[in-house]
């Protein structure tokens, strides 16, 4: 399975506003809708691989945009940092402006949603979730303004902008490795490989027998896996047809 770990950086859009707090701004207060700016992506079975990379800076609008819907259509499954209502939104806004049909269909795999579903951290953002697992924080800047220099076309803050997305991927892939075996529906590897053996579904590790799943009127095989910690369940019951229909019967 072809896992892509994704994420972008974006222009904010520029309004004009008579205040700082609690403003309601009107369509005709806009001067300029947001961009992408920038993004980084990685494969996740290639840890040789370098942080793929590309901006509107260094590639121009379209080959930046290009380059990214080529990846989105590979990959069978992305993950991202609260992609689901952000990255992939934004993309699919730029594919549409641009005219191009949509990406290949994918899975999505957003850890911002495990760690709120599955913990109660003090904070959900990623720079928290990584330090506090001990795996390193997300590179310092000078806030909103280094995205102004960007967007000026300043060098030295795309080179600090670079550097900041593509530690993000090294995070989010960090932070992956420990959240797999939390993700709820998580891409099955299973289909993706050939095998004749139960796999765990997560990361396509060995798998031992631990114990039996009981649903509301069946029961089923229950596993973990050896390597991620994983638990998962054998697809059809493990009880017979009598069994099944003295359940149903309340036998």
């Amino acid at each position: 399975m072809k896992i892509l770990l994704l994420d972008i950086e974006t222009a904010p859009n520029k309004v004009y506003t008579w205040g700082l707090w609690k403003q309601n701004i009107a369509l005709n207060q806009i001067d300029e809708v947001g961009y992408t700016l920038c993004w980084a992506a990685k494969w996740t079975d290639d840890k040789k691989q370098q942080i793929m990379f590309s901006s509107i800076h260094k590639d121009g609008k379209e080959k930046m945009l290009k380059e990214v819907y080529k990846l989105l259509s590979e990959a069978d499954a992305v993950i991202h940092y609260n992609g689901t209502s952000f990255d992939i939104p934004i993309l699919n806004q730029e594919f549409m402006v641009m005219g191009w049909t949509p990406p290949a269909p994918f899975q999505q795999i957003d850890l911002l949603r495990t760690a709120r579903s599955k913990f109660r951290l003090a904070s959900n953002k990623l720079d928290f979730v990584a330090g506090y697992l001990g795996l390193g924080g997300k590179v310092q800047h000078k806030g909103m303004l280094l995205w102004r220099e960007c967007m000026e076309g300043d060098p030295k803050a795309w080179k600090q902008m670079e550097k900041y997305n593509k530690q993000d991927i090294a995070l989010l892939e960090s932070v992956y490795f420990v959240l797999k075996p939390w993700v709820a529906n998580h891409p099955n590897h299973g289909l993706y490989m050939d095998h004749n053996r139960p796999m765990c579904p997560s990361c396509g590790g060995m798998v031992q027998k631990r114990g039996k799943y009981h649903s509301v009127t069946l029961t089923y095989q229950r596993f973990q896996c050896k390597s991620c910690g994983g638990w998962s369940k054998e697809r059809y019951t493990s009880m017979d047809k009598e069994q099944r229909t003295n359940i149903l019967r309340g036998i």
